[in-house]
This record gives C-alpha cells, structure tokens and sequence, in this order.
C-alpha cells in the first residue's frame, strides 16, 4: 500500500461479487519447483475430499501432485504436496465462501439503511456492494490484513480515489485504489485471493473486482468492514 498526500501532509499507507467465486479460483502465484512429499499430512482425508482424490487418508504421488498444484496455484509455501494445517485452512475457507451463495448478508450485520455501501466480512474473506437490502454485486472473495496489520473493523467512507496509485512504501503499483481508512483501500494485486497470510492492511482485489469496485462506488460512499480474519 502507498502513502497519500492530502492538504501537505503524509498518509502512510498500509497495503493491504457479481464475478463467480469459481473464476476468482484461476488467480495463482506462481512458486518455485520444489519436490513432492511421501508424508501424510494432518488434514490428508479432508484435502483428498475437497480435491475430489480417493479419501483413504494416505499419501500417494498422485496426491501429493494434485495438492501440490493447489499450494502452487494460491501460493502456499512449501508447495511440496503436505497436506497441512495451512493448505487446509484456505480450502475451508474456500468451502464456507461458496456456501454463502448470493446472500453474503444473510446475518444482517452489514447495515441496509445508508443506501449504496460496500461491505467486508473479514471471517468469511468475502466483499460485496448492497443498496439497502438488495445485492448490487458480489459477494466476492477479497484478500485482507494477516496479523499485526489488520483490516481496521467499523464503518468509514471512501475519502480519496486513485486509479493508478503506487506504493512509496512497497513500491508496488496499487491499481483502482478507493482509500476508505487511513492507508487502507480496495485496490486490486496479481495475486490469489487464498494466498497466505494477507495483506499489510488494504482489501486486495482481483483485477476485476476492484475495476468493478472502481465502477459501482465514488468518493463518500460508506464501507462497513467486519468481524475477524481467521489467524490474526
């Protein structure tokens, strides 16, 4: 995330649906070739069933290949094939996104009285915009603060947007930036949207989202960011 100028001063940043949740799926990060593992991993039978392998509970090369690909795909290191705490973590996480179906505010914690408004459920890792009760777009998965650099919670307005904002602090480009906390902002990363351990504040977007983020809101529209992100 970048540093905003306004009125002189200095603003260090901190970096941080309706697009399906399944093409969100295809954002990877690349990783080095490393190789695969013979051990059996804590989460072996839960991993084997979310990759749709046959649920004996044993490692075998076809499914250290198969976990491997997925840790390679979402940037999840060591990409060797073990199937780990970690591993398992983002494809439950995955599992309870898609279970949201296209009512991310089933709860009714994202408030439905202040019209337009873009709302973040930091448990579920998923976003979305809604005008009153009605769902504009979304939910969409989105990438927040791991831990120590937290996505603030609480509801805030999009005070200052910056279609090609750069990061004076990572320097790393920050494409579609909408600030809304301090430093933090909707911006879009080549990244996965699984990939651990987060951002250092901001909402990471795919390309698409925060294009389509960039769309739908304009400066004063309110965010309403919530809950917890799962590790932090």
């Amino acid at each position: 995330m970048g540093d905003i100028r306004r009125r002189g001063a200095v603003v260090l940043g901190i970096t941080g649906l309706v697009a399906p949740l399944t093409l969100a799926l295809g954002a990877g990060a690349a990783q080095a070739s490393t190789s695969c593992t013979t051990s059996t991993g804590p989460y072996q039978k839960q991993v084997e069933k979310f990759l749709g392998l046959t649920v004996d509970g044993k490692q075998s090369a076809t499914d250290c290949k198969a976990i491997k690909a997925f840790q390679t795909k979402h940037g999840i290191t060591p990409n060797i094939g073990y199937a780990g705490s970690v591993t398992w973590g983002v494809m439950d996480l995955m599992t309870k996104q898609r279970a949201v179906g296209s009512n991310p505010n089933r709860d009714g914690a994202c408030p439905t009285n202040k019209g337009r408004i873009a709302c973040v459920n930091l448990t579920l890792q998923l976003s979305w915009i809604q005008d009153g009760s009605r769902l504009v777009y979304g939910p969409v998965p989105v990438r927040t603060g791991r831990n120590g650099y937290e996505t603030r919670t609480g509801l805030k307005k999009i005070y200052w947007r910056d279609k090609n904002h750069v990061s004076n602090i990572y320097n790393v480009p920050m494409p579609y930036s909408q600030f809304f906390d301090g430093g933090q902002a909707f911006h879009s990363v080549n990244l996965s949207m699984w990939n651990p351990p987060g951002s250092h504040g901001c909402v990471n977007m795919t390309p698409t989202t925060a294009k389509k983020y960039w769309d739908l809101l304009k400066t004063g529209d309110d965010v309403f960011v919530y809950g917890r992100k799962p590790g932090t």
